[in-house]
């Protein structure tokens, strides 16, 4: 009754990220810029919440931004 039907399993979120050279968006979820700083994305969240990482997010709606042009300066990604 309560069992999960067979052949059923949770879409999993993939993230196809763009170069940081052609990236157009001001702001990257943390997912991504995860991807771009090789890290995991838990690392990013305890930078947001300790306030001790190279880079700072901007929070809006309760969810996390992280500048991509602070991403490039910390890769030397020129703009």
């Amino acid at each position: 009754m309560f069992n999960k039907p067979r052949g059923f399993y949770m879409a999993t979120k993939t993230i196809q990220p763009v170069a940081l050279e052609h990236e157009t968006r001001s702001t990257l979820p943390t997912p991504e810029a995860a991807f771009h700083l090789n890290r995991a994305p838990q690392t990013l969240r305890l930078w947001a919440c300790l306030e001790n990482g190279p880079l700072r997010p901007i929070r809006m709606h309760g969810r996390l931004a992280w500048p991509t042009a602070e991403i490039r300066r910390l890769m030397g990604v020129p703009s």
